[in-house]
């Protein structure tokens, strides 16, 4: 049964009256060798980049439609996943007035551009398990309570929410679920990118920057609803993605086998490290991964932190985090990068 729910009581209505700004690409979309363009005030000279780039980004989105499944008009695409988050604070939060919930430890840009757009942040921290505690988050909801953020699998715990407790939210949240999904290919768990069509008030977000390996080009996708789509167009910028990202991606795209075989290295690769951390004395607990990275608690971040850096190797502390006393973050590196690493920490471990 598809849930009741009305786009245009969350919208800004600022944005909701928005007429948007009307590109020249957008007014005229084919390109012809024969026609000639005197429309967008470009330097006429052809070097391979002198035209503006395609404001709707539409082979690239027509390739993921194919890979993910999911129409076009229900993909937007931005300047990497930060550029989408702050399009949906954008659109449905009103600064100074709406609030938005998160579940630390996640990521931190979450908070960062609620500040930036003036949004109160609910903070409801994970349990013990890093799992969210669905009765309290939808306790704590208010009329004005616009977004919640779902980090699955999360940053930097690693592991992925329970299906049923994330369905619950959706279903129980009167405003927009954001499930950022920027390290799903690395999990097990199905993305609910195909829940889409059951949940109208559900956000997925995703990245071209892990398991793809384009961090370099900052490519972000976001899938909804047409509805929701629709809005987001209205604000993002005429030409939010460059031209060398968009051929990159699509190039990229097109290796998708590629792709898979490198996913399925790293979390072989992780399954390794994971295994040989488990063996070291001054750690005390590593937890379950679905991501390209692991999490462990050790006995003194600070300490094992500085270590690492003094031998060549950058791992993230997490200890200020809640829930994350003592812990550091590692990503997943090459095979020769992890080797490195193990033999570093059992140095350490001496």
């Amino acid at each position: 049964m598809k849930q009741v729910f009305d786009i245009d009581a969350l919208v800004r209505p600022s944005i909701k009256d928005l007429k948007p700004y009307s590109s020249a690409r957008d007014e005229f979309k084919e390109f012809n060798k024969d026609m000639m363009f005197l429309d967008a005030n470009e330097n006429p000279f052809n070097n391979g980049l002198n035209r503006y780039p395609d404001p709707q980004q539409s082979s690239l989105k027509e390739k993921l439609s194919e890979i993910k499944e999911v129409k076009s008009s229900q993909i937007l695409l931005g300047n990497g996943s930060d550029e989408i988050l702050d399009l949906i604070f954008r659109a449905f939060c009103e600064p100074t007035k709406d609030e938005v919930i998160v579940l630390p430890p996640t990521y931190g840009m979450y908070e960062v551009l609620a500040n930036t757009n003036a949004v109160k942040v609910i903070e409801i921290n994970l349990d013990e398990t890093f799992q969210p505690k669905v009765k309290p988050i939808l306790e704590s909801q208010k009329e004005n309570t616009k977004l919640l953020f779902l980090c699955s699998p999360n940053n930097p715990t690693a592991n992925s929410f329970n299906a049923k407790n994330i369905e619950e939210l959706i279903k129980g949240f009167n405003g927009i679920v954001v499930i950022d999904e920027a390290y799903i290919d690395f999990s097990n768990q199905e993305s609910w990118l195909s829940k889409l069509k059951d949940f109208p008030n559900l956000i997925v977000t995703q990245t071209l920057s892990k398991a793809y390996g384009l961090a370099g080009i900052r490519l972000g996708v976001c899938y909804a609803s047409e509805a929701i789509i629709s809005i987001l167009n209205k604000i993002k910028p005429p030409y939010n993605v460059n031209a060398l990202t968009q051929q990159k991606a699509l190039e990229r795209l097109l290796e998708i086998n590629k792709v898979k075989q490198e996913v399925k290295t790293l979390i072989s690769e992780r399954e390794v490290l994971i295994k040989a951390l488990g063996d070291l004395k001054f750690i005390g607990k590593i937890y379950p991964s679905d991501a390209n990275f692991i999490l462990m608690k050790v006995d003194d971040a600070n300490l094992r932190y500085r270590q690492l850096i003094a031998e060549g190797i950058v791992v993230r502390n997490r200890t200020n985090q809640p829930l994350c006393e003592n812990c550091l973050r590692i990503t997943v590196g090459t095979p020769n990068e992890n080797k490195k690493l193990i033999k570093t920490l059992k140095y350490l471990d001496q």
